[in-house]
């Protein structure tokens, strides 16, 4: 592709990140440039952040109805499964399942509330008492 088509199609990020290109210069030779995105790649991505946004409405829908704990709401925020949370807080996977239950969920101790709390990137207290909306 030559340089001054590389594609600027700005997507979600609104132009804000850039990735790297390679492309033909006007003396034929391959030069690095900067692509703001395409729209295939955009619509790639608002889909998987829209199925992303699916799967935090249903585990809020859980927990509104007392059937998950808010672990479930932040592991499906950052696109976490049983298994790789549990390698991250140093669990079993059992026993991180437990702790999606809200009976569970109520008797943990702060040094694991902190465990989980780290992992998610926010404070013990975001995570016990997370209201969904």
């Amino acid at each position: 592709m030559e340089k001054d088509k590389v594609p600027q199609d700005e997507g979600i990020t609104g132009g804000v990140t850039r990735e790297v290109q390679y492309a033909v210069d006007k003396d034929g030779k391959y030069v690095k440039t900067f692509s703001k995105g395409w729209e295939p790649k955009n619509i790639v991505n608002e889909l998987a952040w829209e199925d992303i946004q699916e799967q935090v409405d249903e585990a809020d829908e859980k927990i509104k109805a007392g059937k998950a704990s808010p672990i479930m709401h932040f592991m499906a925020k950052n696109q976490m499964n049983v298994t790789l949370l549990a390698d991250y807080v140093e669990l079993s996977k059992w026993k991180v399942k437990r702790h999606l239950k809200p009976k569970a969920f109520k008797k943990l101790k702060s040094e694991q509330l902190d465990k989980y709390a780290k992992v998610f990137n926010i404070s013990v207290n975001e995570l016990v008492n997370f209201k969904p909306e």
